[in-house]
């Protein structure tokens, strides 16, 4: 047909990479290497159309969960990408059973200096070292070797060491996801039947709620934490807007909602369970006791990306502090308790209402009411100073009474024992009198990152330069 030029568009084909039995009618069963092509990829179940290798259609359509799946032709397919994965995750995989020195992987990072990092196991430790990304859009852990992708990177530390007597091997045994661990639930179908639900063993309780293990007896078969609040109008308006808040977040470090039940007393809230529990008893009686000084600032990493994510919403937060921060499985971090938390369309948010975390609160919403993106960074501040101390209460012997006071005449917590200089300045620019001088979470992640320990590369040296002889040593002195 002169003339006329026919349009393709190119099929996104997705791979799936372990098998999976699906239940029910709804949901796929496939086997690893299996294709398909995305009809709707909201949430963590993604409604699919299987199809040939060729991308042509097979007439069955279902969901999927999202994570077992990988685009074709992407970093995402290789056995040795991770995608997000904080360095304690890392060190607890590589650490584990079957892999050696030398095995590796490659994992995402949100920092703003390098998007990729390199873990690799060394004996008894693991080593990381940052993959940074030139202008020219060419990867590389130091000046000695670019490379046009990640594939030609690992590739070439197979050959060559990345730092003295440490060459990669084989990848890190990655483990199959948990398809139970997902929200398999859209956007609309959050309001669910309680009797989908089974109350466990009583976790916490607060104010106005209690926080229970349970169990889901619904479509997928999952361990949750089940929130009780008791049914009376205050508790309502509490409910309403901690759930409403909860069904817009979406990060990794920030604690997702599964599904609520609003009718009949109590009210729940049902979220995935971190089964570590809070940060506060973590650090006091935990494994967070003996966390070395990299497992803190990971701690502290972690919650500085899942703030980000909330600054960058224009959200406030209003109750950061070490017990409204839950751990789970390879030391994973989440931002939980949102019950004080607002979206703020113009830049505070204002209350008076003394129902505040007092000692985590900023002077400024202490005496005017006035909360800002900058208050939840004074917060942060504290919530540093409890993990460096390892848990302890702050500002012990000063009453909340006399707390202003003692703030307003320029006084802060002192330095943990066995912090360093570094990190406790870090406290004393969250604890800023200005907010306008304080740090943002943006700035806080690239400086908790920096503090944290990446291992230089390898870096071949440089030829010695030949010493001139004869007339061109005499041409050189000339011009000098």
């Amino acid at each position: 047909m002169d003339g006329y030029v026919i349009m393709t568009m190119a099929v996104h084909k997705y791979v799936s990479l372990w098998d999976f039995d699906g239940s029910g009618t709804e949901e796929l069963s496939f086997k690893a290497g299996d294709f398909f092509q995305a009809v709707d990829k909201t949430g963590d179940w993604w409604l699919v159309d299987r199809i040939n290798a060729i991308g042509g259609k097979t007439g069955e359509q279902g969901y999927v969960p999202f994570n077992y799946l990988a685009e074709e032709g992407t970093v995402e397919e290789k056995a040795w990408f991770f995608g997000e994965l904080s360095r304690t995750e890392a060190i607890k995989l590589l650490m584990k059973g079957g892999n050696t020195t030398g095995s590796f992987l490659v994992r995402q990072s949100e920092k703003q200096d390098f998007v990729y990092a390199l873990s690799v196991r060394n004996d008894n430790a693991v080593k990381h070292f940052k993959i940074l990304r030139d202008s020219g859009g060419e990867y590389h852990l130091n000046t000695s070797a670019y490379f046009p992708d990640l594939n030609k990177l690992v590739d070439y530390y197979h050959e060559k060491p990345v730092m003295k007597g440490l060459v990669l091997t084989k990848p890190c045994l990655k483990d199959e996801p948990t398809a139970t661990d997902l929200n398999p639930l859209s956007l609309d179908e959050w309001e669910r039947p309680k009797e989908e639900f089974i109350l466990g063993k009583k976790l916490g309780s607060g104010n106005f709620a209690q926080v229970h293990e349970g169990y889901w007896k619904g479509r997928v078969k999952i361990k949750v934490a089940i929130k009780t609040i008791k049914q009376d109008m205050t508790n309502r308006e509490i409910f309403q807007k901690e759930t409403a808040f909860l069904k817009t977040l979406r990060h990794r470090n920030l604690l997702s909602l599964y599904a609520v039940c609003s009718v009949g007393d109590p009210y729940y809230i049902v979220t995935e369970l971190l089964t570590k529990g809070d940060l506060l008893h973590f650090l006091r009686d935990g494994e967070g006791n003996e966390l070395n000084l990299d497992g803190l600032m990971d701690i502290a990493g972690q919650v500085t990306d899942g703030m980000h994510y909330l600054e960058s919403k224009n959200c406030i937060h209003r109750d950061l502090a070490a017990r409204n921060v839950l751990i789970g499985q390879n030391n994973i971090c989440k931002v939980a308790d949102f019950g004080l938390a607002r979206i703020i369309p113009d830049d505070f948010y204002m209350s008076h209402s003394k129902e505040v975390p007092y000692k985590w609160t900023a002077p400024e919403a202490l005496e005017f009411g006035r909360f800002t993106l900058k208050s939840d960074v004074w917060s942060f501040g504290v919530l540093l100073h409890e993990i460096m101390s390892r848990g302890m209460n702050p500002y012990p012997g000063v009453p909340n009474s006399e707390l202003l006071q003692y703030l307003k005449k320029g006084r802060r917590l002192s330095i943990p024992e066995n912090c360093s200089e570094k990190i406790h300045k870090v406290m004393l620019e969250c604890w800023n009198a200005n907010p306008q001088k304080r740090p943002t979470f943006g700035e806080l992640k690239i400086t908790i990152d920096n503090l944290a320990n990446y291992e230089p590369s390898s870096v071949e040296p440089p030829p010695k330069p030949i010493k001139p002889k004869g007339l061109l040593a005499k041409l050189k002195k000339n011009a000098h």
